[in-house]
């Protein structure tokens, strides 16, 4: 009798919190088939093999929203049935054998039959007040998804029309320490040998203003981690990836910057330009494991200049240029190290192949473009300085057709890396290479988009410098990939 009281009860809750609350369901289903050659130019693994895959992936994914009225809502965003076909609904190797299979990589990326909860939080109007608050776990992201575009748990609050039309403060929780809840500097090592059980933060004040034709936003960032006594840094220690080679560990980073959009008759215009400023405070003496680390004098700045414009000649017919500059390091052995970004989950794009690069170490779950952690190409605009020139053409309703062409270059030279690898500046480089793109796009329905995109990269001598560290391979890389999008 009481089992069948708690179930009435338990019904009668359940109906009344579904009756009291709006519940709004929204989503996205993607599969894509890709189609990757030679991303290390035509050098071969250590089994002797091209870089030559075939493969589909997709990815189902919901965002909730429950309501219970204008002033207070929940939000939470799952993906569901993520993975590669063929890979990720078998068990994982390692768990029987020992041994690494394609479905243990990427360090358990969590989508074998889970479900994977990017953002969970509350977000409530204060009464009689313009702030509106929102706690859990949620998007950070600054400007063009330049720097910082990531998943945190943490808080932030919006002032709304006092200065401009919002400003948002942020913190965020970006790391506990060594996974446990002390904030000792000097903790019990666990397996993996970590001592510094001290946490990572991070402060983002944001301000957003719009007129009738310019939306921007003007910003600023400050990282900090403590947990450095231990001689590893959060990023990019703990990020369960590879980045770029000679990368820096981030003690502190601060940045500032302003990203805006500009929009006049036939006219589109998009920018932003930042600063970074910040401290290695870990004194490298080598490189590390894979060129891992940057050796530096413990001072770290860089910048990114981004401008895309675009201009609608016809209804049918829209041309554009994009320019981008990011910041490089001019010697990888000493004085100040280069920093662009804080963390990005990839989702900044100017080419296909050589940085597209939504990774399976954020969001996505696949290798995308030469900043692939298996090829360490650069991700965004990190010592890269690129001029685009592209058309869009709408040969038929529903069905567009975009070309580009572009000319990339490092900003600061690249040197080669010797067998040990260790940077060699008896001869460096500063030509990347060229790369022309295609994307078809055709909207079978307004909600359900079909795509046929890809391109072929040409690559320089800077290039091959650094993927490889030589200029002996410098084939072609090319790929193509089909995707299907549905939206509800």
């Amino acid at each position: 009798m009481r089992h069948a009281i708690a179930i009435v009860i338990t019904l009668l809750t359940f109906i009344t919190v579904t009756f009291a609350t709006e519940f709004k369901v929204s989503g996205v289903y993607t599969a894509w088939g890709q189609s990757q050659h030679d991303f290390w130019f035509g050098k071969k693994g250590k089994a002797n093999e091209n870089y030559n895959d075939n493969y589909v992936v997709q990815m189902l994914r919901f965002k909730v929203v429950g309501a219970v009225n204008d002033n207070l809502r929940f939000v939470t965003r799952m993906d569901l049935a993520q993975g590669w076909w063929g890979i990720d609904n078998a068990l994982r190797s390692v768990q029987r054998t020992q041994t690494r299979g394609g479905s243990s990589l990427f360090d358990f990326k969590d989508t074998n039959f889970l479900v994977h909860v990017d953002q969970a939080y509350v977000e409530f109007t204060v009464p009689n007040t313009p702030i509106d608050v929102r706690v859990g776990r949620m998007w950070y992201g600054l400007g063009n998804r330049i720097m910082v575009d990531n998943n945190y748990d943490g808080i932030q609050f919006d002032l709304n029309r006092v200065i401009g039309k919002k400003v948002t403060f942020s913190w965020a929780k970006v790391s506990e320490g060594v996974d446990a809840l002390s904030d000792e500097r000097v903790y019990s090592p666990d397996a993996r040998g970590y001592t510094d059980a001290r946490d990572a933060h991070m402060f983002i004040l944001n301000m957003n203003n719009a007129s009738e034709v310019l939306t921007y936003d003007l910003y600023g960032m400050y990282y900090w981690d403590a947990s450095i006594a231990d001689n590893n840094a959060y990023v990019p220690d703990h990020l369960q990836f590879f980045k770029t080679r000679f990368s820096p560990q981030i003690s502190t980073l601060m940045t500032v910057g302003v990203a805006g959009t500009f929009k006049k008759d036939k006219w589109t215009v998009k920018g932003e330009l930042d600063y970074l400023t910040g401290k290695d405070k870990i004194k490298n003496t080598t490189h590390g494991k894979k060129q891992m680390w940057d050796i530096n004098n413990g001072d770290l700045s860089g910048y990114n200049i981004y401008l895309k414009t675009t201009y609608a000649a016809t209804d049918k017919v829209s041309v554009g240029a994009v320019f981008g500059m990011g910041s490089g390091d001019d010697d990888l052995t000493s004085g100040k190290g280069n920093v662009n970004k804080l963390r990005t989950s990839g989702f900044f794009y100017i080419t296909e192949v050589w940085e597209d690069s939504i990774m399976p170490d954020e969001e996505g779950i696949t290798p995308q473009g030469l900043g692939a952690p298996n090829v360490r190409g650069y991700r965004e605009l990190e010592n890269t300085t690129i001029i685009q020139l592209n058309t869009t053409f709408k040969p038929i309703p529903n069905t567009s057709l975009f070309l580009s062409y572009n000319y990339l270059k490092a900003t600061q030279p690249i040197p080669k890396w010797d067998a040990e690898g260790n940077p060699d500046y008896s001869e460096t480089a500063t030509d990347l290479g060229q790369e022309v793109d295609f994307k078809i796009s055709h909207k079978m329905y307004k909600e359900l988009d079909l795509t046929l995109r890809g391109g072929w990269f040409f690559p320089g001598d800077a290039a091959a410098f650094l993927i490889n560290g030589t200029n002996t391979y410098k084939g072609t890389a090319w790929e193509l990939k089909a995707t299907i999008t549905y939206k509800f």
